[in-house]
């Protein structure tokens, strides 16, 4: 593990792969989550691309307590540009999962001179009224569920606050299944979900998803359900130079449940001319 101090954060990172030649691929990990998630597809992406995997502000290794106001999609999208521009490598590839999708939406956004390609899986947000023809305004039911769960781990339930989140992106009876080698990352982090209730993260718009230049592939699990599916599918039916893939029998930690295909996915995507 690595350190690189931007805006007067120790942002930690770990830096693998045989390849220096081309540009590093940048790994965004999502909600309750840290630079370990992206260890299953380590191996196959780093045999042919320097990866360089971060940890958000305020997550492992990092033991936060929840106080503050220095956790907030805003802040680690100006943490993710800051990294980009110190690393002083040039434009890089970029991904993220779920929340970090969302980040690595708004880095491109920003500052697309930073960025050669963009990959996101299952983008985590919401569609304003330009996107979802059924937006209605105010928090959605998922919020309400979210907020529900830090809740729980505020006052010291965490086991229950977890299972609350886990359940609801991936069906009743899913926290109670998962192994402990994937409930622990989960726990290192369950205080950032305190933090992410207050994101007041920005719903995604139509001139966004049209603002988005660079080749970008979207990669979603076909058996996910939800807003997850559908916030993917309504953004890559306008982000212009966009394609998407489907990964069967899976569901939104794709890369966990199928990590041969979605490495495949993303090598060929990335060989692309």
């Amino acid at each position: 593990m690595q350190t690189l101090h931007v805006n007067n954060y120790d942002m930690a990172y770990l830096d693998v792969g045989q390849s220096r030649d081309g540009p590093p691929l940048l790994c965004v990990h999502g909600s309750l989550n840290d630079f370990r998630i992206w260890g299953c597809v380590t191996g196959p992406l780093s045999k042919r691309h320097r990866l360089i995997c971060v940890s958000l502000r305020h997550f492992f290794p990092e033991q936060w307590d929840g106080k503050g106001n220095t956790y907030s999609i805003a802040q680690h999208v100006d943490d993710v540009i800051a990294f980009i521009e110190k690393l002083n490598m040039g434009p890089v590839d970029l991904m993220g999962h779920s929340r970090g999708g969302h980040i690595c939406f708004r880095v491109a956004q920003r500052r697309p001179d930073l960025l050669r390609r963009l990959i996101l899986a299952e983008p985590g947000g919401e569609l304003d009224a330009t996107l979802d023809p059924d937006y209605k305004g105010g928090s959605s039911p998922l919020l309400a569920r979210f907020i529900t769960a830090a809740e729980k781990i505020a006052a010291g339930d965490v086991d229950g606050g977890l299972e609350f989140f886990v359940d609801t992106l991936e069906g009743p009876g899913r926290w109670q299944r998962l192994p402990p080698l994937m409930k622990q990352p989960l726990i290192d982090n369950a205080t950032t979900l305190i933090g992410q209730v207050r994101d007041e993260r920005p719903g995604f718009s139509k001139a966004d998803a049209e603002s988005i230049l660079m080749p970008t592939l979207f990669i979603g699990g076909a058996n996910s359900k939800g807003l997850l599916p559908k916030v993917l599918h309504a953004l890559a039916a306008h982000v212009p130079n966009s394609k998407t893939v489907m990964i069967p029998n899976a569901t939104h930690p794709m890369f966990e449940q199928a990590p041969q295909a979605f490495s495949e996915i993303v090598l060929e995507f990335l060989a692309a001319d």
